[in-house]
């Protein structure tokens, strides 16, 4: 079945220059395996489209069942540069939790 990634995990983003920084947190460690298989730099690439014009790089975190993504040239140059109503990347962690994923009923129980 496919399911919002805020069924199953929280986000928390900010920013380094024109680089937005989002930390996906899974609410339950038995879900961070979906996180793991679903949420690719890739597919967040794809989720996000031409925001992003940079590389998207993912960092897992396993002993806090988080994922962390750098997304590069993200953010129309960074808080004194850009044009953007959300210059610092504050919620492009919410923007994320709206990414459908792949999820058996048996990972989700």
């Amino acid at each position: 079945m496919r399911i919002p990634l805020h069924k199953i995990a929280h986000a928390r983003s900010g920013d380094k220059g024109d680089a937005s920084n989002i930390g996906l947190i899974a609410y339950d460690e038995r879900h961070y395996k979906i996180l793991e298989r679903e949420v690719t730099a890739a597919r967040v690439q794809e989720h996000f489209g031409n925001m992003v014009k940079g590389d998207v790089v993912r960092y897992e975190l396993p002993n806090l069942g988080a994922l962390n993504f750098l997304l590069y040239e993200a953010l129309g140059g960074g808080g004194t540069l850009s044009l953007r109503v959300d210059a610092q990347g504050k919620t492009m962690g919410a923007g994320l939790l709206s990414m459908e994923v792949e999820a058996a009923e048996s990972e989700l129980q």
